[in-house]
C-alpha cells in the first residue's frame, strides 16, 4: 500500500533504496514518469554514493516544504562514514513520485522562492493564463506581453524531454521564466505551456505515444493563440525549442505554415537513445573511482539503443527492452527522423544556439549536424556561449548536474540575442 503524507513517501523511498528495490521505487512514480526512470541508474548513483562516502552511519528528520502547485519537496539528510549528503523527493498532492536525487549536504537548505534575473523587469509586460489545446488534453499555459503598444513579434516555448511544466523548473531554477520576462521586457509575445506529460501523465495511452503527442499537437494550438491575439504580429509567430524540444521545432513548423522562423536552443540531432549512451559516458568519466558502477547500466543503455536501430524493431517489441522503457512506437517514430534535414526542407530562417560546456546536447555530435544540415543559408545563425551549459547557464570547468543546484539564470546575452534576432532578424556580433 501506498505511504500517505509526503514526508512518509519520502522515508519509504529511502528505505527502499537502502534495502535495494530500486524497481519498487520506479513503481511508484507517476505513470508518465515511470518509462524514464531506471532502476539500474539510480543503484548505479547510490552505490557510487556509498563508494565514495562509506556506510551510511545515520538518517535526519525528513523536512517537507511546498515546491510548486501541486507538489511537495521532501529533503532528508544523511550521515555517512566519510560525509553527508540529503535525498531530495519530490512527491504531487496525489501521492506519486516526481523525482529522486541524491545532492550535496548544502542542498538540505529550503529552496527560496524564484527571484526574477535582472535583465526581467516585471514592469515591462503583464501575464494572464491560456488554455493550449482543445478536449480532456488540453493544457495550462501562460501568455507575457508587452506593455508597449504592438503588434508584436512572439514566440513558443517548447521545454526539453519529460515532463516538464511551463517553466522548466528544474530544482531553483526556472530557465524558460527567465526567457519568458526577459524578452518580453525587450518587445516579444511568449507563449509557454505544461506539457502533455506533465499535465495529464495519468490520462496518457503511452503504447502509441508519438513526438507529435509529446509537443505538436499543443505547439501549434499555442501558435495559433498567438496568431489571434490583439497585441501579436500574426506573420512574425516563431517556435523556441530548448534541448529535445529544439529536436522537434521543425516538425512543429511543417505542421503550422504560419510558423515565420525558429529558434533552437541547444537541440539535439543526434538520435536520442545515442545522446543518452553519450552522456552516460561522460557522468562516468567524471568521477574515474566509481565509473565501474556506472557500467552495467551505460552496457545495457547501449543495449537498448542498438535494439531501435535493429531493423527488427516493431510495434510488438517489448518496452523493456527500448531505452527508458518508452514503447516502442515513439521510437519508429523518432528515429526516422531528421531534424536538420527537416528544417532545410522548410526553407524557414533560423537562429540556434549552443552551449561550450554543454554535455547533454554538444557540438561535436549535435550542432555539426545541424551545421551540415543548413549549409550555406544565409538565413540561418548559429551562435556558441563558450561558458554556457545545457541550460544557457554560464560557469567554468567540466559541465555536472551539481551545477544546476545553485539558483541561477540564463545567461542575459542569450536572451538579449534572441530578443534581437526575433525583433530585427539580425545579429551583428559574433
Amino acid at each position: 500500500m501506498m505511504p500517505t503524507g509526503a514526508a512518509a513517501i519520502g522515508v519509504t523511498v529511502l528505505d527502499l533504496v537502502k534495502a535495494g528495490r530500486f524497481t519498487e521505487i520506479r513503481d511508484m512514480f507517476a505513470p508518465s514518469l515511470r518509462p524514464m526512470v531506471i532502476p539500474e541508474s539510480l543503484q548505479a548513483a547510490w552505490t557510487a554514493e556509498l563508494d565514495r562516502h562509506g556506510a551510511l552511519t545515520s538518517v535526519g528528520a525528513p523536512v517537507s516544504e511546498p515546491a510548486g502547485p501541486g507538489v511537495t519537496l521532501v529533503r532528508i539528510p544523511l550521515a555517512f562514514e566519510h560525509g553527508e549528503a540529503v535525498v531530495l523527493v519530490t512527491v504531487s498532492d496525489a501521492g506519486w513520485l516526481g523525482g529522486i536525487q541524491l545532492a550535496p549536504a548544502d542542498a538540505a537548505q529550503p529552496v527560496q522562492p524564484w527571484q526574477p534575473p535582472d535583465y526581467a523587469d516585471p514592469r515591462a509586460f503583464h501575464e494572464q493564463e491560456a488554455v493550449i489545446g482543445t478536449g480532456r488534453l488540453a493544457v495550462p499555459g501562460t501568455l507575457t506581453t508587452p506593455n508597449t503598444p504592438g503588434p508584436h513579434p512572439a514566440v513558443v516555448l517548447l521545454a526539453g524531454s519529460g515532463p516538464h511544466d511551463r517553466d522548466e523548473t528544474i530544482g531553483r531554477n526556472k530557465p524558460l521564466k527567465d526567457l519568458a520576462w526577459g524578452l518580453a521586457g525587450q518587445g516579444v509575445a511568449v507563449a509557454r505551456f505544461d506539457k502533455v506529460t506533465y499535465a495529464h501523465g495519468d490520462q496518457l495511452a503511452l503504447d502509441d505515444f508519438t513526438l507529435d503527442d509529446e509537443y505538436v499537437h499543443h505547439a501549434v494550438a499555442a501558435v495559433r493563440l498567438l496568431r489571434e491575439h490583439q497585441a501579436v504580429d500574426p506573420a512574425r509567430v516563431f517556435v523556441l525549442g530548448h534541448s529535445l524540444g529544439g529536436t522537434v521545432a521543425p516538425r512543429v513548423a511543417a505542421a503550422e505554415g504560419a510558423v515565420a522562423g525558429m529558434v533552437i536552443l541547444a537541440g539535439g540531432a543526434q538520435p536520442m537513445y545515442w545522446s543518452a549512451v553519450r552522456q552516460l559516458q561522460y557522468l562516468a568519466s567524471l568521477d574515474p573511482d566509481t565509473a565501474a558502477a556506472s557500467q552495467p547500466v551505460i552496457d545495457t543503455m547501449t543495449r537498448q539503443a542498438q535494439t531501435v536501430d535493429s531493423p527488427d524493431l516493431s510495434p510488438a517489441t517489448p518496452a523493456g527492452d527500448l531505452p527508458f522503457g518508452v514503447p516502442a512506437r515513439y521510437w519508429l517514430d523518432l528515429r526516422g527522423y531528421d531534424p536538420a534535414a527537416a528544417a532545410a526542407k522548410l526553407g524557414r530562417p533560423m537562429l540556434i544556439l549552443q552551449g561550450g560546456r554543454d554535455y547533454q546536447v554538444t557540438a561535436a555530435d549535435d550542432l555539426i549536424r545541424w551545421q551540415a544540415g543548413l549549409d550555406g543559408r544565409p538565413d540561418v545563425t548559429i551562435r556558441v556561449y563558450d561558458a554556457d551549459n545545457h541550460f544557457f547557464f554560464p560557469g567554468t570547468g567540466p559541465s555536472k548536474p551539481s551545477e544546476l543546484e545553485p539558483a541561477q539564470h540564463m545567461d542575459p546575452a542569450v536572451v538579449t540575442d534572441i530578443a534581437t534576432w526575433l525583433t530585427t532578424g539580425i545579429l551583428t556580433h559574433q
